[in-house]
């Protein structure tokens, strides 16, 4: 297991993916009014709206029981810990 990626919630993620790669190098790897995501060279960052995602962290598992399938046809799940923090578990189909 690893950790793919935290999500930030954002009002505008286009102006947050061009804000952390134009300040910090990031790859875009995927950006729409909605959503975006860039990579760093050790950790994905998400940029979400509060009316989609709740921020969190994602660790990629191996499987996922039940969850939702995404457009780039991984499956994932959101889940809270003991204390209350959201953390989504991820699967991608290679």
């Amino acid at each position: 297991m690893r950790v793919d990626h935290i999500a930030l919630q954002v009002a505008d993620p286009r102006r947050a993916v061009n804000w952390y790669s134009e300040t910090f190098g990031a790859e875009t790897i995927y950006v729409d009014d909605t959503w975006g995501i860039v990579q760093l060279e050790n950790i994905k960052l998400a940029f979400v709206i509060k009316e989609q995602h709740p921020p969190h962290v994602a660790l990629e598992v191996d499987n996922v029981d039940g969850g939702k399938v995404h457009r780039d046809g991984s499956v994932s799940v959101y889940k809270k810990d003991p204390w209350g923090n959201i953390y989504e578990l991820v699967k991608y189909e290679r």
